[in-house]
């Protein structure tokens, strides 16, 4: 729940923050500050916060959630600016079209596949780091049932030759990231028909 709770929100910000940075700028320029900087943040570090403010399902969500909207404002930036570069959006704008008309009704529905890309590759990022951060302990807490925490229950059986108690929950992680993925490029075939 935790992990598809996160990219609804954080791609929703993420996306509106890179269209506005890519959109009112003017001229070539370099990255915010503040988004050049996300770079040096790996997301496994969100380790650190959770302890620091308790392991609970809201922590999670909201420490992930704002990991991934910088690296998704990244995205959608770059994506816009590509986008900013044609002809139609100046001759959007010589008709007269006020900066956030052309950004809903002419930018975002052209950057749509790259957004819907981008939110799945970090919806399966996000499940993969709820995962880790519930196995090594930093996740939910019991009785909360989380599948990292599940394999990290029961990795110490691996050894007394009970490998399926650890292997199957590792699989439903794994078949889920997949399912989602293959979701979404039937979405995407169906968008670029």
């Amino acid at each position: 729940m935790y992990a598809y709770t996160r990219p609804f929100a954080s791609d929703s910000f993420g996306t509106a923050e890179g269209a506005r940075s890519a959109l009112y700028q003017t001229g070539v320029q370099p990255e915010p500050p503040w988004l050049t900087s996300t770079r040096a943040i790996p997301g496994a570090v969100d380790a650190p916060f959770i302890v620091a403010v308790g392991p609970s399902s809201l922590t999670i969500i909201v420490v992930i959630g704002l990991v991934f909207t910088l690296l998704i404002a990244r995205t959608v930036r770059s994506t816009v600016l590509v986008e900013s570069q044609l002809d139609y959006l100046a001759a959007a704008r010589l008709l007269g079209e006020k900066s956030l008309g052309i950004m809903v009704f002419e930018v975002l529905p052209n950057v749509v596949p790259a957004i819907l890309v981008e939110f799945t590759v970090r919806l399966g990022y996000a499940i993969f780091t709820v995962a880790t951060l519930s196995f090594l302990g930093f996740g939910v807490q019991p009785p909360t049932p989380d599948w990292g925490a599940d394999i990290a229950h029961n990795y110490v059986t691996l050894g007394a030759g009970y490998w399926w108690m650890t292997l199957f929950p590792a699989l439903a992680i794994a078949s889920l990231v997949i399912a989602i993925n293959l979701f979404t490029d039937s979405i995407e075939q169906v968008l670029a028909s």
